[in-house]
C-alpha cells in the first residue's frame, strides 16, 4: 500500500469511527437497523431489479447501504472496504440489524483475491468512491472480474466537473483544478472535520484525491470488456457540496435558482456480455 493510500486509509479510519456513532442523521443508522434502507431516491430509482441477486458493494464504508440492499431483496450482500474501522462497524451494524451479510477488509484493487475469485450479479459503487482511486482502468478490470456473464455494474458518484470547481463565497464557482489528475501527482486536501456536520475533529486530516474524466471512466469499462447500458448526468447531489445549495428533497441538493447549472453527479450502468 503506497503512502497516498495509507494516508487516505488513516483519514477514513477516523471518518468511519465518527460516522458509525453519527448523531446528525446523515447515515440513517436507525432506519437501517430497523430493517429499512439508507439508499437515496436517485440510486434507488436507477439500480434496477435487485431481488434474488448476489451483490458486491465496493468501498462499502460502514456498510449501511450494503445492508439496505439485503433489506430490499438481494439474495446475498458482500461489502468490501480498506478501512478496518469501517469493516468492524459494518459487522456490528449487521449483527444489530440481524441482517445476513459478509464484510471483507481489503483494497478495492485486491478485491478479486480477497473475495476468493467469487463472482456476482451486481457490482454496486456509489457516492464518494472513484475519486479516491489512482487508477480507474485497473478499477474497471476489477469490476469486470467480479461480474458473472450477464452481471451488471451500477456506479453513481459526484461528477468530475463539479470537483473541478471551488465556491467563491458569493454563490459563484471558480475553476480551480484540472480535469485529469496525474497518478503520481494527486490533489492534496486537509480537512479538520468530516462532511456530516459532526463537531468532533478528525485526527488524520490529510487526504489525496484523483479526478478522472468521464471519458476515462467509460473507456476503462469498455476496455475491461463491459457493455455500456446508460450514462446519466444529474443536477442533484446528496450532500451540500457548495455553500448556498438548496435542499429540494430528503438529502437532495441543487444549485440555487439563478446560478449557472453544472452536472453535480453521474451514473453509469454497464453489463458483462454473456
Amino acid at each position: 500500500m503506497n503512502d497516498y493510500i495509507e494516508t487516505n486509509r488513516l483519514n477514513w479510519d477516523d471518518r468511519a469511527g465518527l460516522h458509525a456513532t453519527d448523531t446528525t442523521g446523515s447515515y440513517r443508522i436507525g432506519r437501517v437497523l430497523a430493517g429499512g434502507s439508507s439508499l437515496h431516491a436517485l440510486e434507488a430509482g436507477e439500480i434496477g431489479e435487485i431481488a434474488g441477486k448476489d451483490i458486491i458493494h465496493l468501498q462499502c464504508h460502514i456498510g449501511l447501504d450494503t445492508l439496505s440492499l439485503k433489506h430490499l431483496g438481494a439474495r446475498s450482500v458482500t461489502g468490501l472496504d480498506f478501512s478496518p474501522v469501517a469493516i468492524t462497524a459494518a459487522r456490528l451494524f449487521a449483527e444489530k440489524a440481524g441482517t445476513e451479510s459478509t464484510f471483507v477488509e481489503a483494497s478495492v484493487y485486491d478485491a478479486v483475491a480477497a473475495l476468493e475469485q467469487r463472482t456476482y450479479d451486481i457490482v454496486f459503487v456509489t457516492w464518494g468512491a472513484i475519486h479516491w482511486l489512482q487508477d480507474i482502468f485497473k478499477w474497471a478490470e476489477v469490476v469486470a472480474s467480479l461480474l458473472r456473464p450477464g452481471g451488471r455494474l451500477y456506479l453513481l458518484d459526484g461528477h468530475p466537473q463539479m470537483y473541478q470547481y471551488e465556491s467563491t463565497g458569493n454563490g459563484r464557482l471558480s475553476l480551480t483544478y484540472g480535469w485529469r489528475t496525474p497518478v503520481n501527482a494527486p490533489l492534496l486536501f486537509e480537512e479538520t472535520h468530516t462532511y456530516t456536520g459532526d463537531e468532533r475533529p478528525l485526527t488524520h486530516q490529510r487526504m489525496y484525491e484523483w479526478l478522472h474524466p468521464l471519458s476515462d471512466t467509460v473507456n476503462a469499462l469498455l476496455k475491461a470488456g463491459l457493455t455500456l447500458d446508460f450514462l446519466n448526468e444529474h443536477e442533484i447531489l446528496v450532500w451540500r457540496h457548495y455553500p448556498g445549495m438548496i435542499e429540494t428533497g430528503e438529502d437532495q441538493f441543487e444549485q440555487a435558482p439563478g446560478l449557472p447549472r453544472i452536472p453535480l453527479s453521474f451514473s453509469i450502468g454497464a453489463h458483462k456480455p454473456e
